[in-house]
């Protein structure tokens, strides 16, 4: 059995002045980004991957190959150690996506989406398991600071890349999407969202619309994937929170023949959720995120985990 999991980690920055920092991460300031925070933020999120437990675990907001490091040192005195990793660093963008896992790679390569910054690189990773082969695509999309439209330019990067490899092939796409798993219905209203015209990158491009049942009652759809949220209790299918309201904006994606029992490699029904610890809540209703103070100087105070909850999912390689 495998558990594959995502993780957003908030911004994980390195104590080293890139000149690419957000200004309250710059090291050895007034905002206090310093060694004494940048350990708590690494124990605190080496917790959080330590209960997961995950033979393989995608992150989003690493900001470097050393802060990727530093993570995997600390959670490998914390006794979880993970062989092989790897970061999406070919374009300097602020933060990157990376992954850790337990099992080696046959390989990893960035799939560049444009030039511009504005959108970071998809990281794919191909792995094989007792003969089986399976490749895992981490990403983390546009913020909703910007419309549908930017969201949709890596979907339709990812898409051009799977139809290379063939939706005959074992695909997981995971990551941040910026969406909802019924995006296409909960964004028709933000007009500041919708630019266009209903469609979405994580429905429509990824073609998930046609199969929203129990991954148990699920009938074969050409050429789509499914997303594993729909094999969950509606209540529990989030990993974020905005203005009270519950969001899954971290996904889990599986090509169809991921859905097939007799396939040498399938989701095990019912595996995917969130990790809820009640340590990851404050109040009980909110997640309890990193903090940093508001205010003309942005300060660290060395309390909370990240803004995001992990999702995971296990699977069974024959």
């Amino acid at each position: 059995m495998l558990k594959i999991a995502s993780y957003n980690v908030d911004n994980l920055f390195d104590l080293k002045k890139d000149g690419n920092e957000y200004s309250e991460y710059i090291p050895n300031t007034k905002s206090r980004w310093n060694k004494r925070n940048y350990k708590i933020k690494l124990n605190h999120i080496s917790r959080v991957i330590k209960d997961i437990d995950a033979d393989i675990i995608s992150l989003e907001e690493v900001e470097s190959l050393q802060a990727l490091k530093d993570l995997r040192q600390t959670l490998k005195q914390k006794g979880l150690y993970y062989k092989y990793y790897k970061i999406a660093d070919k374009k300097d963008t602020t933060t990157k996506v990376a992954i850790l896992s337990k099992i080696p790679f046959v390989y990893n390569k960035e799939v560049s989406v444009g030039y511009s910054y504005r959108y970071r690189n998809i990281l794919e990773t191909k792995f094989k398991v007792n003969g089986t082969s399976f490749y895992i695509f981490t990403n983390h999309w546009k913020a909703k600071s910007g419309a549908e439209s930017e969201r949709i330019k890596s979907a339709r990067v990812l898409l051009r890349r799977v139809k290379q490899i063939g939706f005959s092939k074992n695909i997981i796409l995971v990551g941040d999407f910026n969406s909802d798993y019924q995006e296409y219905i909960k964004f028709k209203k933000e007009r500041r969202l919708n630019n266009t015209n209903g469609y979405t990158g994580i429905n429509h491009v990824l073609n998930t619309v046609k199969q929203t049942q129990k991954a148990s009652s699920t009938k074969p759809t050409k050429n789509a994937f499914y997303n594993l949220w729909y094999d969950a209790d509606e209540k529990d299918r989030y990993t974020y929170i905005f203005r009270g309201k519950k969001e899954a904006l971290d996904n889990i994606l599986i090509s169809q023949p991921l859905l097939d029992k007799n396939n040498s490699m399938h989701y095990i029904h019912n595996s995917i959720k969130n990790l809820n610890k009640n340590y990851l809540f404050y109040k009980h209703k909110y997640i309890n995120r990193w903090y940093i103070s508001k205010g003309r100087v942005k300060v660290h105070k060395g309390k909370g985990y990240s803004d995001h909850l992990p999702v995971m999912a296990k699977f069974l390689v024959k």
